[in-house]
């Protein structure tokens, strides 16, 4: 599987039904229909987060559920990858961000334009997703990325000093023809982009625990002590809790 593949099937599990979060919800006698994860007006349930698990199973090995203790890090992994989300997708509502239409085909045109013809179509409808649900999840995920630039890239100043640094730990990237001005110039780019996503995924951690202690984040430990067969803990946390931080 390529990587290119596995990025569309994370945004397709993430969380295909973010448009059902907020508002009033009636949840009858279904337990499923209960809220799992609410954070301020968002909810997710946990229908939707068995929807979620479900897909994303598939990048796992196939016997990783006979491996209870790696089921159950699967399931906290995602748990708090959807914390995450819900919490970020906050506060692009606070900052008033959202993401154009001219944006959201931009991206589509690119996501598709690496597929083989129909392979793209087909790929949704293995996984019985339709284009709009993936569309909607792919916008939600352009609008994570662009608070962390807002909030994080963005403010980031990179200064002589940072690449001389960067230099003297990469003495290879200083073995160019002399000659080329074109092509230091595209390597100084590349090393100022390069030290901005560094110096980004650094504060991103400060920065998510930050907006944790901003909002209210409930769990429903009742419910999710029946999904994962234990507790859940406010400390209860994996690496690699969000993929935002992904893109250069």
């Amino acid at each position: 599987m390529t990587k290119l593949f596995w990025l569309t099937i994370w945004l397709l599990g993430a969380v295909l039904l973010f448009g059902s979060f907020g508002g009033c919800m009636n949840s009858g006698s279904n337990p499923d229909n209960e809220p799992l994860i609410r954070v301020r007006d968002r909810i997710l349930t946990v229908l939707d987060f068995n929807k979620v698990f479900e897909i994303t199973k598939t990048a796992y090995p196939h016997n990783f559920k006979d491996e209870p203790e790696d089921f159950r890090n699967a399931r906290l992994r995602l748990l708090n990858q959807l914390v995450v989300e819900m919490i970020i997708l906050e506060r692009a509502k606070e900052l008033g961000l959202s993401i154009s239409s001219e944006e959201i085909h931009k991206a589509v045109a690119e996501i598709k334009s690496d597929y083989p013809e129909d392979t793209f179509e087909k790929t949704l409808l293995q996984f019985a997703v339709s284009y709009e649900s993936w569309e909607a999840r792919l916008k939600n995920r352009l609008l994570m990325q662009k608070v962390v630039d807002n909030e994080l890239k963005n403010q980031i100043v990179i200064t002589p000093q940072d690449i001389a640094s960067y230099y003297e730990r990469n003495p290879q990237a200083t073995d160019t023809d002399a000659d080329s001005i074109n092509q230091t110039k595209d390597i100084n780019e590349n090393i100022i982009k390069h030290l901005r996503q560094e110096k980004a995924e650094q504060a991103y951690k400060n920065w998510i625990k930050e907006l944790k202690r901003k909002y209210s984040i409930e769990i429903n430990s009742t419910h999710w002590e029946k999904l994962s067969g234990s507790k859940y803990r406010k400390d209860q946390e994996l690496e690699n809790e969000d993929s935002s931080q992904d893109s250069g």
